[in-house]
């Protein structure tokens, strides 16, 4: 598991034509390469490549075009030296990417996409981020009722850990998201970022992702109820950054980098500060 002595940085960088914020601004392998390369100067410490969209309604892309659009790009990626992520629901794309330089494998799905995930993350051994999943984006916002939202999401990311567990896949290789915006409502999203101490409780490291979703936008909305633009979030990306970090979480994931990494920073000089002063004494 990367430790970076603080809260790691994952850059987003979606090589697809229709990802909710940036669609279509890196399906040219030049300008993903580019980008990335960026983000890293920027002050990230994992770039997080993907190949299919994920955003509400979004349909499925055949293995071989996913394929087609990651893998020159996580290969230029890992041959200038960057710590890669692949962002992919599917087993064959998440080995095609660590054969070709990642590092990690972040699913979306939590290996409930298809059931070869977790046999394939056991035999390599990497990293494994395992996000609460209901369905794939053409179906899950019919998916988002819960009796107790924050026991519920606990419980299912409880149930896939003992699966993944079981098929061999070592317990520190793993990292768990709760999916924010994944089945989820605004409400649901902020109870969630409201109780990450629960979600520590199932003893792994937390990534969160919030980068510029709908639920920032509807918080943002102006007098006349209109959505904040995707472009227009990333003030309230970076105080959700910071406060998660300050919550003690392992990684956020954020289209921009550099915000996020000043805020991380902010949040590391105050932890280590209350730690300070907690040891010295007569304070």
């Amino acid at each position: 598991m990367p430790d970076f002595g603080r809260c790691a940085v994952l850059g987003i960088l979606n090589v697809t034509p229709d990802s909710f914020s940036d669609g279509g601004a890196f399906v040219n392998p030049e300008a993903a390469v580019a980008h990335g390369l960026a983000m890293l100067a920027d002050g990230a410490d994992i770039v997080d490549v993907g190949g299919e969209s994920t955003r509400p309604g979004a349909a499925r892309v055949p293995a071989d075009e996913e394929l087609r659009r990651v893998i020159p790009v996580v290969r230029e990626l890992a041959a200038a030296g960057a710590l890669l992520s692949i962002d992919t629901m599917r087993a064959e794309v998440a080995q095609a990417a660590l054969d070709s330089g990642a590092a990690l494998v972040n699913d979306v799905s939590g290996g409930l996409a298809d059931a070869a995930m977790a046999g394939l993350v056991a035999h390599a051994g990497a990293p494994y981020v395992l996000m609460h999943w209901r369905g794939h984006s053409d179906s899950m916002q019919q998916r988002v009722q819960y009796h107790d939202v924050m026991a519920d999401v606990v419980a299912e990311l409880r149930s896939r850990l003992d699966t993944v567990l079981a098929c061999g896949v070592d317990p520190e290789q793993i990292i768990l998201d709760p999916g924010l915006g994944f089945a989820k409502t605004a409400a649901h999203n902020w109870t969630l970022l409201a109780h990450l101490d629960a979600l520590a409780t199932l003893g792994h490291p937390l990534l969160i992702s919030a980068s510029r979703k709908s639920f920032l936008g509807t918080l943002l909305a102006g007098p006349d109820g209109e959505q904040r633009t995707v472009d227009q979030r990333d003030d309230a990306t970076t105080a959700i950054s910071a406060l998660a970090a300050m919550a003690g979480v392992w990684g956020i994931r954020v289209h921009q980098v550099r915000p996020a990494a000043d805020a991380v920073r902010v949040a590391t000089a105050i932890t280590a500060a209350r730690v300070i002063t907690s040891q010295t004494p007569g304070q």
